[in-house]
């Protein structure tokens, strides 16, 4: 393991005018006036602690709470117990969950509601890998994360010691930078390095590994510590040359469209792009991961593009002549066969990843930044374009838009088993707690109903494991976003499958009094493998029935499983049952509440783009592709 700390390779590539300020916690317009050069590198309010002896385990809180930190997720053991010990005596509130892929995702939930860096611990070898899970879900959906493990004292290093794993070497691909600490004068300045890599730039997952030596060890602590990343310098500002240039497509543009992804989110930079897309008039289509970040009910919002997204949002994407692409990476899901996705779009690309530009599709105008930055500078110019050449004619787009969401609405066929639709509970939920509630969706269908049927009105009210798609994600995700957010009405919208993964995190809730809601989806299988083994596997059912839903055995019953852990449980089978039962989970507030929607097995998610077509060959039901022709 290296015991060094040089700055990852793909950090090196950056390069910046100054350095970025920290996320904030809720969206608003720019700061005007600020020189982000001036602002401290160092989160927190740079509180000077004069040189102080302690350990090194001391160390690590009290770094922890000159950041900022307020809530930590974590499990204790042999090789992080030195930390654990002060931690006691901290003002800090440290949630002890049943498993540590309960902290990471507790950490990523709470990171994803408020803006700020979330925090997890766990010790070395299988507490350190049972993290990873959740490091990588983070680093595929750029979520601020810091991760703090125990490892072995730093004599050991490399015998195989008991409970030891690199979990350096392990993470270095799926963290912006993973650092080993065996000197305990080093951990002040790696803490805040860590921190400012996980909040700046593209976010991301970073790992802080402690040898127990350097836990125990004596060192004297100062804050704040100087930060020192060689290389690491994330461009904010966007070129003003090709914002103009961005500018000047899009006045030049008949059928424009604002592809926004999960960067725009994660930037807080929602203001901003709604007077962006209220000054272009263009038509913005949100991906899964920006769900919220314009409103659903915005005339201008055409739905959520992809394999399972809007006709509407697809289409306006496969026939656009130009992409404004902020914040989005262009992913499979998204483009569908990347030869044959948009391909008469000049494309516009801002995002704060150079890497990620022209990656997948060239950029004829590429532009590298924040787009809480480039947002506004592209408004302004794209003001000063239409001033002196006129503001494009979009009504023959908006026509035959329009007619598109009118044609194809979202909807659902219902079963013929006489079961309940798995869609209309989803649809009840987000009704009956709206667009204030926060809404936390596990992996599969339910996690495409929820980000379908519930109404987005606001960004950090929709979180999902997109990149990664990690089964499980739901249930403490949602336990950390509730932490982070206690004032809100916080749903988990989880399947029977993910929902068997990590609800032992419902112990967690009963005792910390963190009275998220669960609702799962039981369609008694592993619904959206079925659905593909449905349409391309002749229905052969190979390994996808859970047996948890109607007319089973129901191991296990997810009522008394409910019960045991101290929580509210009902189970909802029929229709008419929904909204009541819906609303006394709603009333309760004092414990977590789990509610079993046996669901129908056989209903699927429409749209779809088949993997492996065109997105043009997109689906409203089965081997139902809409007729473009009549639609020209």
């Amino acid at each position: 393991m290296s015991k060094g700390s040089p700055i990852s390779p793909s950090l090196m590539a950056t390069k910046s005018a100054g350095a970025h300020k920290a996320p904030e916690r809720v969206d608003r317009p720019a700061d005007a006036g600020v020189d982000h050069a001036a602002v401290s590198p160092v989160l927190g309010p740079n509180n000077v602690v004069p040189p102080t002896p302690m350990t090194g385990s001391q160390a690590i809180v009290r770094s922890l709470e000159e950041l900022g930190v307020q809530d930590i997720f974590g499990l204790p053991g042999g090789a992080i117990l030195p930390t654990y010990d002060p931690l006691m005596a901290s003002t800090m509130n440290h949630v002890l969950v049943r498993h540590e892929q309960g902290a990471g995702h507790a950490a990523q939930g709470y990171a994803m509601v408020t803006g700020r860096v979330g925090v997890c611990i766990a010790t070395s070898g299988p507490g350190a890998t049972n993290l990873v899970t959740a490091i990588m879900d983070a680093h595929m959906d750029s979520v601020p994360m810091v991760v703090i493990t125990g490892q072995v004292s730093s004599g050991v290093i490399g015998t195989d010691a008991f409970q030891e794993a690199d979990i350096v070497g392990i993470t270095m691909p799926i963290t912006k930078h993973s650092f080993l600490v065996t000197n305990p004068d080093d951990i002040p300045h790696v803490m805040a390095e860590a921190f400012h890599l996980a909040s700046t730039g593209r976010p991301g997952p970073v790992l802080v590994d402690v040898a127990k030596d350097a836990q125990q060890g004596q060192t004297t602590f100062s804050w704040p510590p100087k930060i020192d990343l060689p290389g690491y310098r994330p461009v904010v500002r966007g070129h003003s040359k090709q914002v103009r240039e961005a500018a000047r497509l899009i006045a030049a543009a008949t059928k424009p469209v604002l592809y926004v992804g999960g960067g725009v989110v994660k930037a807080h930079a929602s203001a901003e792009l709604r007077e962006l897309a209220e000054l272009s008039g263009a038509p913005v289509v949100t991906t899964l991961m920006a769900r919220g970040v314009f409103p659903d009910s915005h005339p201008q919002h055409v739905g959520m593009p992809g394999m399972h997204g809007t006709v509407s949002a697809v289409t306006a994407l496969q026939q656009s002549d130009l992409l404004i692409t902020l914040g989005a990476r262009f992913d499979d899901r998204v483009t569908g066969i990347l030869s044959s996705f948009a391909p008469n779009a000049k494309v516009i690309h801002a995002d704060i990843d150079p890497a990620e530009i022209s990656k997948n599709r060239t950029a004829d105008v590429p532009i590298v930044g924040s787009v809480k930055e480039i947002i506004p500078e592209l408004t302004e110019a794209l003001r000063l374009q239409f001033d002196a050449t006129g503001t494009p004619d979009l009504t023959n787009w908006w026509a035959f838009l329009n007619n598109l969401k009118e044609t194809y609405p979202l909807g659902w066929t219902e079963p013929e088993d006489g079961l309940t639709a798995p869609q209309r509970v989803i649809e009840r939920i987000g009704a009956l707690t709206g667009p204030e509630g926060v809404y936390v969706a596990g992996v599969g269908q339910h996690q495409m109903w929820a980000s379908q049927f519930i109404k987005y009105e606001r960004p950090h009210a929709w979180l999902n494991s997109g990149g990664a798609g990690t089964m499980g994600y739901a249930v403490p995700a949602a336990m950390g976003a509730k932490v982070g957010n206690p004032d809100r009405v916080v749903w988990a919208i989880d399947g029977d499958g993910c929902f068997q993964m990590t609800n032992q995190e419902l112990a967690t809730c009963a005792i910390n009094k963190i009275p998220i809601k669960v609702a799962v989806i039981n369609n008694s299988s592993l619904g959206m493998v079925r659905q593909w083994q449905t349409l391309f596997y002749e229905g052969r059912y190979s390994n996808t029935d859970l047996n948890t839903g109607h007319d089973t055995v129901r191991i296990p019953d997810f009522v008394k499983l409910a019960d045991a852990y101290g929580c509210a449980s009902f189970r909802c089978e029929r229709d008419e049952d929904i909204d009541a039962t819906i609303q006394q989970a709603l009333a309760i507030n004092d414990r977590p509440v789990v509610i079993d929607f046996v669901v129908s097995p056989n209903s699927m998610v429409w749209p779809m783009v088949p993997a492996g077509v065109s997105n043009d060959q997109i689906q409203v039901a089965r081997n139902m592709t809409p007729d473009w022709e009549e639609e020209d």
